[in-house]
């Protein structure tokens, strides 16, 4: 007999009222998709979080792109040179990408973007009143003029093979002088960009909605113009389960992630989508450019953490592949290498820890007899999301002798604690601002101790910092990447951090979405997006 949790049973009843009706002819243009952790600004400049970022990418383009390869595409630049040893980008514009149409551009309601604009966006970004939390995008950036209307030069302080992939970020978009001084503070709710969509209505908390750009400059590889879609509408639904139910009804288009409160009803145990949900729903996934990991702060007073054969031995003591299966549906790549992620060049999955406990035993029984500590105890600090991870982990590692406390707290007061050092031994992860191992690896460079910097380990090394500032100095690609893994070897022969797994994107779409893609970023792109209707019975 077939047993049924509520939510399958919630499920069938939908799909067969759904399937009962027709759909609008408007219907199948919208796609509709919720945002649980709402959205604090459509500012790009303000563009920190994937909610956001999210948001703003439909609004908003910059000089340059990424596709879903991670290949740094044109934009708004049509091309560019670089010159000068690496240290000078030029770029040439396109002519026909205007701003979404507002009255205050006067007469026609809109107008071309021009060099001057991107000078402009540039100042502001680095503008210390704005404090924008992305003006660190610009650190190596030594000028950047409008040459011309139609060309734009950056020139950097030292050549940083990284730097086209750091300009795809939201922050580095082009936004018009004279209707960001006109709104001031209030842009945030009332962008105007060049994006595929432009701004329509903005209930904060309840709903948003972008409506169609008819004066996009991209078009498909038949020549036709994007984006696709008429509309996008957000909902802002609070919590997962809310969520994945108004995705059950047909209400929303796309989910994105795994949560404890549905993973069990789509997956089956192997991560594979289960026979209820095949007719309707689409699965994708693939590499996410995030390390979910634990963190020891170097400079900890606590005896237990400053010995390094503990350390490993935490490394050493836990079945990764196993804790998957369990809490994540086989939803990730257990981490048996360095910080950095599967998916980057430089990774390598021998450098770092597997599951050994005899070994991890050992090195216990050794830090007993060289210390004299016998109950040897360490608490390791969490927020609630991540809560059966540090418990497995927590079981785990009691087995070798040590003790474990798990104290969970609230995410801000774990971001407060990791950054001024007041964590010993705390969960984190590493999403990638840019997709290069340089920005995994800043996390261990000396000069970037928190909470100026990401240094939240303060793990310090020289070897380590002389590597990564000859990285910069690197154009051979193969030799930068050959860097890179040395580095991160450096990190784990040091243990500052315990890798649990590189994460991986998951969505699931309704059959009727066609052209959504995935990539390592986890950024939505919806410009070639189509949503088709489909045959109902």
């Amino acid at each position: 007999m077939l047993k049924l949790t509520r939510l399958s049973i919630v499920f069938i009843i939908v799909l067969s009222s759904c399937n009962s009706k027709k759909e609008t002819n408007k219907e199948h243009l919208v796609f509709r998709y919720n945002e649980h952790k709402n959205i604090g600004s459509l500012d790009p400049a303000f563009s920190k979080d994937l909610a956001d970022i999210w948001a703003t990418h439909q609004l908003f383009n910059g000089l340059v792109q990424m596709d879903n390869q991670l290949n740094v595409k044109p934009c708004i630049a049509k091309n560019w040179i670089i010159t000068d040893s690496a240290k000078t980008y030029t770029f040439n514009l396109r002519h026909d990408v205007y701003f979404h149409k507002h009255n205050l551009f006067g007469k026609d309601s809109t107008r071309i973007v021009n060099a001057s604009d991107f000078e402009y966006s540039l100042n502001r970004l680095k503008d210390e009143k704005l404090a924008s939390p992305g003006s660190w995008v610009l650190n190596k950036v030594e000028s950047y003029s409008a040459i011309n209307d139609s060309t734009f030069q950056i020139k950097l302080k030292q050549p940083f093979p990284a730097f086209l992939g750091l300009l795809t970020m939201k922050y580095c978009s082009v936004v018009p002088k004279e209707i960001v001084e006109h709104y001031g503070n209030d842009f945030r709710s009332n962008p105007i960009g060049t994006g595929p969509f432009k701004f329509k209505r903005w209930e904060e908390n309840i709903k948003l909605v972008f409506r169609r750009n008819n004066n996009y400059f991209e078009i498909d590889d038949n020549g036709k113009q994007l984006p696709y879609l008429e509309a996008i509408a957000i909902t802002f639904l609070p919590d997962k389960q809310s969520e994945f139910l108004q995705f059950a009804q047909g209400n929303i288009d796309f989910v994105s992630g795994l949560d404890a409160s549905y993973k069990d009803e789509i997956l089956t145990s192997d991560g594979k989508l289960k026979p209820l949900y095949a007719d309707d729903v689409n699965m994708i996934r693939g590499p996410y450019l995030n390390t979910e990991y634990l963190a020891f702060f170097m400079e900890t007073d606590v005896k237990e953490l400053q010995a390094l054969k503990l350390r490993k031995a935490i490394n050493l003591g836990f079945d990764r592949a196993k804790m998957m299966t369990y809490l994540r549906n086989g939803i990730g790549i257990p981490a048996s290498g360095g910080f950095i992620p599967k998916g980057l060049p430089g990774f390598d999955d021998s450098i770092g820890f597997t599951y050994q406990p005899e070994k991890a035993k050992q090195l216990v029984a050794e830090f007993k007899a060289e210390t004299g500590i016998q109950n040897p105890e360490v608490t390791l600090t969490t927020t609630s999301n991540y809560l059966s991870f540090c418990e497995y982990i927590q079981r785990e590692i009691q087995k070798l002798g040590i003790n474990v406390n798990v104290d969970v707290i609230p995410a801000s007061s774990l971001k407060d604690g990791k950054a001024n050092g007041q964590l010993d031994f705390f969960r984190a992860s590493w999403i990638a601002d840019y997709p290069d191992a340089e920005n995994y690896l800043s996390l261990y460079y000396s000069k970037n101790f928190a909470p100026n910097g990401p240094n939240y380990t303060h793990y310090n090394n020289k070897e380590f910092d002389a590597l990564y500032e000859a990285a910069y100095l690197e154009t051979n690609i193969t030799k930068r990447e050959e860097l890179y893994t040395k580095m991160d070897s450096l990190v784990m022969a040091s243990a500052p951090i315990v890798p649990m797994f590189y994460d991986e994107v998951v969505r699931f779409t309704r059959k009727e979405v066609k052209g959504l893609g995935i990539n390592a970023t986890n950024l939505l792109e919806l410009k070639s997006v189509k949503k088709g209707i489909r045959d109902k019975e």
